[in-house]
């Protein structure tokens, strides 16, 4: 299947340092929150964190798992895989970072609120997503985009996170999603 590498290890560093600077030059002290999407949304913001927290404001660690508060679960091709949602700050109140990898349609990231929202009642939330490849179908724009991407609507953005998978990077799939 054709592919093409967009992101290689050492641009994906560079990609999630900025979005840290970014979040830092906007929120240069205080505490906040940040809240990876499993999979890779997690150790996305573990990595922006440990950036961010080298400038100085502190963060806070959390993950949530969509799966239940998806609206397609219909269109998925088999049983989605389970994880655990942990926050261990308070919501209420609190400056909260949504992180996933890839914003395609924005349900993904609908279904992220709706768990958020779950814990309390956030002043404000925010998002930081390492690749930004529109056509979307809801009203959700990334705060924080590490790459935007022009790809036809079929294409399949695939990334990769070391601490998931076995390196950075981040391919285009013109054709669609390839074979696991």
């Amino acid at each position: 299947m054709n592919s093409e590498k967009l992101l290689d290890a050492r641009d994906v560093e560079h990609k999630l340092l900025r979005i840290a600077m970014q979040i830092v030059e906007k929120h240069p002290e205080g505490t906040m929150g940040f809240v990876g999407i499993h999979k890779r949304g997690v150790p996305m913001a573990r990595r922006v964190a440990e950036m961010v927290e080298a400038e100085g404001p502190k963060v806070e660690l959390g993950t949530i798992d969509i799966s239940f508060y998806r609206d397609d679960l219909h269109h998925l091709e088999s049983n989605p895989e389970v994880h655990e949602s942990k926050i261990d700050f308070s919501v209420d109140g609190a400056h909260v970072v949504i992180f996933d990898d890839v914003l395609f349609t924005g349900r993904t990231i609908r279904a992220a609120i709706d768990s958020l929202v779950a814990f309390g009642r956030p002043a404000r939330i925010e998002l930081a997503t390492l690749v930004d490849r529109g056509f979307r179908e809801l009203p959700i724009q990334a705060d924080y985009v590490g790459e935007e991407v022009e790809a036809a609507r079929e294409a399949y953005v695939r990334v990769r996170l070391k601490d998931h998978d076995d390196e950075d990077s981040v391919t285009l799939f013109p054709d669609g999603k390839p074979a696991a």
